[in-house]
């Protein structure tokens, strides 16, 4: 049991730390190769924050833990908003832009319906994965093809150029051994944490759910963190949201194509019915204050409820379990 903590401890540290040399590896390649940097602040950004998810995911459904792969998926989301989003509206308010809710919102929405009608069965399996990873597809062109206002633009360019330039030996290193460790803490997370599910006598499920959700959304809340005591409040909120849409592309399908499996009817009603609401919570309050035409926050009185709303769904699995 103390080994296990401990290596749990120690694998999410490492998870993190790998998941920033990884993505500042794979920018400076891009970069190196011609990509602009706002197509890198689009796409391998984005999608870089969910590579710690994505490999606990694949690891867990190797091992044939799928409990831990389809939690970590759900469970992020619930904690990027929840969590990360609560605690960032907490330090600052976070603006939201017209912009956002043309572009990142409807894609979010119809990713959360999407997901949840394969998932209305129980179980994920090839077609299903193909489904999901088709619509990452489409939205990384989307991303690609997206021309922002000057002024997304100009943040889009300041995220980018806060990661490293590399020169395309060092990228090429820091990409794989960031890889490589990536591999390595995630093999060593899943096995702690399946290790401790035993003793505790809680399902994987629980362990995905709450520690490895919690341990992998860190990149995403110290991102956020960093991102307002800056100013940049739209990085922040762009970071969450488009986390949680390739979470439930990216992360629940890939490990279904490795291995489908199947699930219990709580990760439906219970944790994936959550994550819904606190999704839609967040779209609600953004499209409500647009159609009223006003300047809107996600301000602190929001942000409260989000911690709250998080903390009330931990209690309840700690109930549950």
């Amino acid at each position: 049991m103390l080994l296990a903590s401990i290596t749990i401890f120690f694998s999410i540290a490492l998870l993190v730390w790998s998941a920033d040399k990884f993505v500042g590896g794979a920018a400076s390649l891009a970069r190196n190769f011609g990509m602009s940097p706002l197509l890198i602040g689009l796409t391998v950004v984005s999608l870089g924050t969910s590579a710690p998810e994505i490999l606990v995911s694949i690891t867990a459904a190797l091992v044939g833990a799928s409990g831990i792969a389809i939690g970590n998926a759900v469970g992020s989301n619930i904690a990027n908003i929840g969590l990360v989003l609560g605690v960032t509206a907490l330090i600052s308010p976070l603006p939201i832009k017209s912009a956002l809710a043309r572009k990142e919102l409807p894609i979010l929405a119809l990713v959360t319906v999407g997901a949840g009608l394969l998932l209305v069965d129980l179980n994920l399996d090839w077609l299903d994965a193909a489904l999901l990873l088709g619509g990452l597809c489409a939205t990384l062109y989307l991303f690609a093809t997206y021309h922002p206002e000057s002024a997304d633009r100009e943040l889009l360019k300041e995220e980018e150029e806060e990661l490293p330039h590399l020169k395309t030996g060092m990228a090429i290193f820091w990409f794989l051994a960031g890889l490589a460790l990536l591999v390595i803490s995630s093999k060593a997370l899943v096995w702690a944490a399946t290790d401790i599910a035993q003793l505790l006598g809680v399902s994987d499920l629980i362990i995905g759910l709450t520690i490895i959700a919690i341990g992998t959304s860190l990149p995403e809340l110290a991102a956020s963190i960093a991102s307002v005591l800056k100013g940049h409040h739209d990085i922040a909120l762009g970071n969450v949201i488009g986390s949680n849409i390739f979470n439930l592309l990216a992360v629940m399908s890939i490990p279904a194509a490795i291995a489908p499996y199947s699930f219990s009817p709580d990760v439906l009603w219970r944790d994936y019915g959550v994550m819904t609401m606190l999704t839609a919570l967040l779209i609600a309050f953004c499209y409500f204050g647009i159609l009223r035409r006003r300047s809107i926050n996600i301000s602190r009185t929001l942000g409260s409820v989000f911690v709250i709303l998080y903390a009330a769904y931990l209690a309840l699995l700690f109930v549950q379990s």
